[in-house]
């Protein structure tokens, strides 16, 4: 059965919450803090100069001027929209829909700064001003989307449209915009948008204080260990460690911070249970340490708002208004998709515990497998299944390496090439960030700039991430793109290079992928460059598979000492192994993906978030052995904004295609470096953004609609057809 034959509507762009979802969990780095002399303009807000069709000022860049650009900003926007109501000619696409599309460009530049000012170098005092303007964006987001005028004009536009249709993009770019207004409250009444503005404005408090909570315990938790404390880590690992120490002003110890990134390889190659334990149990309980951090009562609040805002605009709860324009369309098909999973995760759960408590028994431990005992025992098995040592393969990865693997990639598929930019040509917010000149490899044509910022810092919020300080657009000049990779990882010791494992690698590679969607796009209006969530993730998802192809394998991948490169027999142990660990891997995921949709389809009127974490894991009959990828309390895609908000399923959507589309590649003739099929990749899955309905460019790339059977046989599950 296909799970993809849903003709989904067109994605909403939810402008009252375009900068709630910005997450603000971060820490003090070295950012100017003068103010502007003599009360020149505001760098924040001016045109971006220099080559390359201009950059941000990142070196200017000053958090004193922040919230005088953002009012500045959002007073010439609300000008630009008054310009266009103010007119007495009938609205048209060219004087409505364009000046609209060409508004807010102070306002923008200022968003690429305070993006950067929360994500990568965050600090206390941004904090105090991001709190005091979250809610008055929120306020000039609900000024636009409720101006009665300009949603006549639009809402003219549109229904003309639909007796006389324009140009297939501008026929999109019509839907995406009338839409998007429609979704947020611009045909209520004006008592009830009176309701839902206020309702936005508490959101957007409540999604700060998240964010600010979830940082403060990262921050706030650091565990210190001894040299004694360090059996079974790696020289390189704890050299790193050691430096983090150092950074922290503990010299002569060692740091686990509270992120991902320190903490995953540290319980997978730890031989002290009981660090294991407290480790694992410091970073899970982020946001749930009953103190004036924990997140609670936000979550209990923010479902509650939810669902009385699209109270208001009829529908019965926030998943059935969010999914409306997504591929899966209503909440019912995401769940079908993941209870059609879910029985052969934690099937293979099980099989992976018998395998992990049977390693214990037999070096008579006399435990049994707990949440912090996973990562290590699933390495022994690792090793005693399939001869195959993580930190071995970990030789092979370096960072630099990698990157270039990453170039070789984009060469071969969308013809690419990637010119390393000069230190202090371009301006760049910290040190440890690197820019490259993107070109065609064929004529030399300017596609934009790449900024890699990779390494972990206090301020910056961790995960891995992908953004734009500038998209493609045609409409109104020609504009190049401006893409960024962020990582957080732990950054080596002076002359060391950097070391990653495998799963970090395919995550760069991941990251990589949203930048080349960034890059190649050919679409002509700003909104065409959005996306579709449960299908934007898929281009990032499949771009994973080119890390473990021969020509990938056999050239970057290269022993840090030796640089010889991969021997064969460890790359077959690493084939070998594709699907080990799936139980685990897709479970975490699945779980937070089901606490997500079932959240927020419950009544949240006397909800209590970990309670109802917990009886909805037992219904679902979780294992005790694994905890949910993001627990409820730091779950920062659901609850620092709304991009995912019951929308976590979108990346096992994606993974349907994706595993379908690797097919494709594996069917054709040369395989994952096909000319043909690269073509279409780039044709159809990558150039459009979103200006083609999903669904219709799978079709056109694949010649049929996706299945979950490639997913199963991917997972190395059952292939059964629910």
């Amino acid at each position: 059965m296909s799970y993809l034959k849903l003709k989904p509507t067109l994605k909403v762009i939810t402008l009252s919450v375009i900068l709630l979802s910005i997450s603000c969990n971060q820490k003090k780095e070295d950012v100017k803090t003068t103010t502007n002399p003599q009360n020149t303009e505001n760098i924040l807000l001016s045109e971006w100069t220099g080559p390359y069709g201009g950059t941000p000022a990142f070196d200017k860049m000053d958090i004193a001027d922040i919230k005088s650009a953002l009012e500045k900003g959002m007073e010439l926007k609300l000008k630009e929209i008054d310009e266009i109501t103010s007119s007495n000619d009938p609205a048209t696409f060219e004087n409505t829909i364009i000046p609209l599309e060409k508004s807010g460009a102070d306002l923008n530049r200022v968003y690429t700064y305070y993006g950067i000012l929360s994500s990568n170098m965050s600090s206390s005092e941004f904090r105090k001003i991001q709190k005091e303007m979250a809610p008055k964006l929120s306020e000039f987001n609900s000024k636009i989307t409720q101006n009665k005028s300009l949603f006549q004009r639009i809402k003219t536009v549109y229904n003309n449209s639909l007796t006389n249709p324009l140009e297939s993009d501008q026929q999109r770019v019509v839907q995406l915009t009338y839409e998007s207004f429609a979704m947020n409250g611009a045909e209520l009444n004006d008592k009830k948008k009176k309701r839902y503005a206020e309702i936005n404005k508490e959101l957007s408090e409540l999604y700060t204080s998240f964010s600010n909570n979830v940082l403060a315990d990262e921050e706030g938790y650091v565990t210190y260990l001894t040299k004694e404390q360090l059996g079974g880590l790696s020289e390189s690992l704890i050299n790193a460690y050691a430096k983090a120490a150092k950074d922290r002003g503990q010299e002569g110890k060692y740091a686990i911070t509270n992120t991902r990134s320190s903490m995953d390889p540290f319980l997978t190659y730890s031989n002290e249970r009981s660090l294991r334990e407290k480790v694992w149990t410091t970073y899970y309980s982020r946001g749930d340490n009953k103190d004036q951090h924990d997140n609670s009562k936000n979550i209990a609040q923010i479902l509650k708002l939810r669902k009385e805002r699209v109270g208001l605009l009829g529908y019965d709860n926030f998943a059935d208004w969010r999914l409306q324009n997504r591929m899966a369309k209503n909440p019912q098909n995401a769940l079908k998709l993941m209870n059609a999973v879910w029985p052969a995760a934690i099937a293979r759960v099980k099989e992976e515990v018998a395998d992990m408590q049977a390693i214990a028994d037999a070096n008579n431990k006399k435990i049994t497998i707990a949440p912090w005992d996973y990562r290590y025992y699933a390495e022994k098995v690792r090793k005693q299944k399939y001869d195959l040592d993580s930190d071995e393969v970990k030789k092979y990865l370096q960072l630099d390496n990698l990157r270039e693997a990453m170039f070789f990639v984009a060469g071969e598929l969308f013809d690419y090439k990637f010119t390393p930019i000069q230190k202090g040509s371009v301006p760049v917010f910290h040190e440890d960030v690197d820019v490259w000149e993107v070109t065609n490899k064929t004529n030399g044509e300017h596609i934009g700039l790449w900024y890699l910022d990779p390494f972990a810092r206090p301020g910056k919020r961790s995960g891995a991430w992908a953004n734009t300080y500038r998209s493609h657009t045609t409409f109104n000049g020609k504009k190049t793109v401006l893409a960024s990779n962020n990582s957080n990882f732990v950054k080596p010791a002076l002359g060391e290079p950097a070391l990653i494992s495998w799963d970090d690698a395919t995550t760069f590679f991941h990251e990589f992928g949203h930048a080349l969607h960034f890059f190649a796009s050919e679409v002509r209006y700003p909104i065409l460059n959005g996306g579709v969530r449960d299908y934007t993730e898929f281009q990032s998802q499949l771009l994973e598979r080119w890390l473990s192809t021969d020509k990938v394998i056999n050239t970057y991948l290269r022993h840090h000492e030796t640089n010889e490169p991969m021997p064969k027999a460890l790359v077959a142990k690493i084939k070998k192994a594709g699907t080990f660990n799936q139980g685990f891997a897709t479970t975490e995921y699945l779980a937070s993906a089901l606490i997500d949709m079932k959240l927020h389809l419950a009544d949240p009127s006397n909800i209590d978030p970990n309670t109802f974490e917990k009886e909805t894991l037992t219904e679902l009959n979780m294992p005790k052995e694994i905890v949910m990828r993001h627990r409820t309390p730091h779950f920062g895609h659901v609850f620092s904004g709304e991009g995912y908000a019951t929308a976590y399923y979108g990346y096992m959507w994606a993974d349907v295609l994706t595993s379908d589309a690797a097919e494709a590649f594996t069917e054709a003739p040369d395989g994952f470096y096909d000319k043909d099929i690269a073509a279409k990749l780039v044709k159809y899955l990558f150039a459009p953004r979103n200006a083609m309905d999903p669904a219709e460019a799978y079709k056109k790339f694949r010649g049929r609609d996706a299945k979950i059977e490639a997913l199963m046989r991917d997972k190395g599950f059952p292939t059964t057809n629910p």
